[in-house]
């Protein structure tokens, strides 16, 4: 047995944090591995300890976890295991962040204001993760407040084909929420055929969080099939007042299509009852039975997952998850 031989042999270990332990296991088993037994208690006074029960010496390895709330809890968390790998001498560290963490803190509106979504990043490369792997960020710059390698992935391929297999493709039209997101509606347009393009014009209060005020429709929506997409819904105002100008418009059903559903209070009711036909969510984030509605589907976000821990793994492309145009 040389030693080149112990040197070159890999082996991929997958870490749960406890924010959503049923992404996890769905990606285990698309992966067909187990996800590595680990104690993680909380002290009286809110302190986290976690401790893994196997060997991680030389490991490849892949700390999933969640960003639901309590958000700043499972930050801590997965910067402790984190921390605790690297002092267990895994070889490499990657964290999967599903949905990045204060991702919406890019940079600054106004004076005195953090860069939070940079902060997240110098925290994880402070506690020893070699590499990103994230879903759909809020902007894609934030890749670059990492030093190291991000794989950015993205939902659109999976929640594109839902739609054109569920509504086709002959009257759809794409909506932008905001004019912020049109370049990654020019993309849904393109995966759906070179579908017709709309955005609502809204105006926002930079004095007021989760407040927005939609105005009107840019584009013709009038008796369409309308795509309406976003990349996170938190509590739900913006994409129920988007509906709404939407059916104003004359547009036919509105289906809402996002990758992260936060689905803070009240946004369950609003979906509900915003006029929408359908909403499509992944599992990014857990979406427990009472933030659940009728009009609701969620797809699965660990295939996707899975293939890019495989990918990262094995030296592979991640790229080549999206046919070579990521």
């Amino acid at each position: 047995m040389t030693a080149n031989w112990i040197d070159n042999q890999k082996n991929l270990m997958l870490f749960s944090g406890r924010a959503h332990p049923e992404l996890a296991e769905q990606v285990a088993k698309e992966l067909d591995i187990q996800i590595t037994p680990q104690t993680a208690t909380d002290f009286a006074n809110g302190e986290i300890f976690v401790r893994f029960e196997e060997s991680v010496r030389g490991s490849d390895a892949f700390v999933l976890q969640s960003h639901p709330a309590p958000l700043n809890q499972w930050v801590m968390e997965q910067l402790i295991m984190i921390d605790a790998l690297k002092r267990g001498s895994a070889k490499r560290i990657t964290a999967v962040l599903p949905f990045y963490p204060y991702a919406r803190q890019d940079k600054k509106h106004r004076g005195r204001e953090p860069i939070s979504a940079r902060l997240i990043a110098d925290l994880l490369k402070t506690a020893g993760a070699d590499r990103i792997i994230t879903v759909d960020l809020h902007t894609d710059q934030i890749q670059g407040f990492f030093d190291g390698p991000v794989d950015h992935m993205h939902a659109q391929g999976q929640l594109a084909e839902y739609v054109r297999e569920n509504y086709g493709t002959e009257n759809i039209c794409v909506v932008s929420p905001d004019a912020g997101r049109v370049k990654v509606a020019e993309k849904w347009a393109d995966a759906l055929d070179g579908a017709p393009l709309a955005f609502v014009h809204k105006t926002r209060d930079p004095l007021v969080p989760n407040q927005v005020k939609s105005n009107r429709v840019v584009g013709d929506v009038s008796g369409r099939t309308c795509v309406l997409i976003d990349d996170m819904i938190d509590t739900g105002g913006t994409i129920a007042g988007a509906v709404k100008v939407l059916k104003d418009a004359g547009a036919g059903d509105v289906i809402i299509a996002t990758t992260h559903g936060i689905f803070s209070h009240p946004a369950a009711e609003r979906l509900a009852s915003c006029g929408a036909k359908e909403v499509i969510a992944t599992n990014t984030l857990p979406i427990p039975e009472e933030k659940r509605f009728p009009t609701l589907t969620v797809l699965s976000i660990a295939p996707l997952l899975a293939r890019t821990i495989k990918e990262v793994f094995e030296n592979g492309s991640v790229t080549s998850l999206f046919n070579g145009i990521a």
